[in-house]
Order: C-alpha cells, then sequence, then structure tokens
C-alpha cells in the first residue's frame, strides 16, 4: 500500500501545483500586452503612414495651385523662366519636405484647345515617360500634373498604397485658361 499512497500525495501535489499556476496573476497583463502589443503597434504605424499620404497629397495640391498661378497670371511667360525655375517654385511651397522634393517631383505642363479634349488626359494618374512644358499664350487652357513619389515605410501599408517599388506616386492637377496678361 506505501506505493499508493506515494501516487496519492504526487497526485495532491500536482494538483495544489496546477491550482496554485491557475490562480497566479502576477504575469498576465505582461501575457496580455504582449499578445495585443504587436497589432496595435502595426496599426498605429500604418495610421500615421497613412496620415502622412494625406499631408503631403494635401501639400501638393495646394503647391500645385499656388505655383500654377504665375502661369495663369503670365508671370512665367513673360520672365521666359523654364520648367526647372516651376518645379523649385512647386517645391519650396512644399519645404517641409526638404531637399528630397526635387528629385521625387515630377512636373507636366500642358495646353489645349477646349477643356474637353484636356479631360481625359487629367484622369490619367500614371507618370509619363515624357514631362511637357508648355505653359501657353494669353488665353490658352493650360492642364498642370504634378507626380510626387513618396516612399512607405510600414510593411503592411506597401501592399495596400504602393504604386510603383514600395513607393506611392501622390497626383495632383490643376486646369484653367490663362488670363489676358499681354495687354
Amino acid at each position: 500500500m506505501a506505493p499508493r499512497s506515494l501516487l496519492a500525495r504526487a497526485r495532491l501535489r500536482l494538483a495544489r501545483s496546477a491550482g496554485r499556476f491557475a490562480r497566479a496573476d502576477e504575469g498576465a497583463t505582461a501575457v496580455e500586452f504582449a499578445l495585443v502589443a504587436i497589432p496595435f503597434l502595426m496599426l498605429l504605424f500604418a495610421i500615421i503612414e497613412l496620415g502622412l499620404v494625406f499631408l503631403v497629397s494635401i501639400t501638393l495640391e495646394n503647391a500645385v495651385i499656388d505655383a500654377g498661378r504665375t502661369i495663369r497670371t503670365g508671370q512665367v511667360q513673360t520672365a521666359g523662366t523654364g520648367a526647372t525655375a516651376f518645379k523649385t517654385a512647386v517645391c519650396d511651397r512644399m519645404s517641409w519636405l526638404g531637399s528630397k522634393c526635387s528629385t521625387a517631383l515630377q512636373v507636366d505642363v500642358s495646353t489645349f484647345t477646349d477643356y474637353s479634349t484636356g479631360k481625359t488626359t487629367a484622369v490619367n494618374t500614371t507618370v509619363p515617360t515624357t514631362m511637357n512644358w508648355n505653359p501657353g499664350a494669353s488665353g490658352s487652357i493650360v492642364l498642370i500634373r504634378a507626380y510626387y513619389t513618396w516612399p512607405l515605410i510600414t510593411p503592411m501599408m506597401n501592399t495596400g498604397l504602393q504604386s510603383s517599388n514600395g513607393n506611392r506616386i501622390i497626383y495632383a492637377a490643376t486646369s484653367f485658361t490663362n488670363e489676358p496678361y499681354e495687354q
């Protein structure tokens, strides 16, 4: 009978240890946080990344509209400045991005005979292989398109937001009729 009592005592000790282990909650918070931390941080970084993409998008749109005013009023045409000066003017309005704006930005300026001709071109959000520079004359219909390459950092956002090679192509456009500045 001695072996039976030894086995009974071992079961009793095991039951007590299991009971203490089940009641112990000193590390429960740390375990719960470890399970929730990775998805929470991924969600947090995705929100920050998406916010940055929207911020760059709005900044690019406002910069194109503001710099496009110099074409609309004829300042670019009468001064004889070219595409590089216009691109610099757009980048100056996006100064918070730093010096990488000049390499990441592409600007396409085209003229059209009427608004219905430029409508199909404005919808095209793929980056053209060649950029045009034709600010037009007084009374011309001008379409300005700008493409900014924004690098994505968050891995999960790369699959959903990327346009090319882990980057997001941010697009902005404005269209207007040049004012009669040659009078």
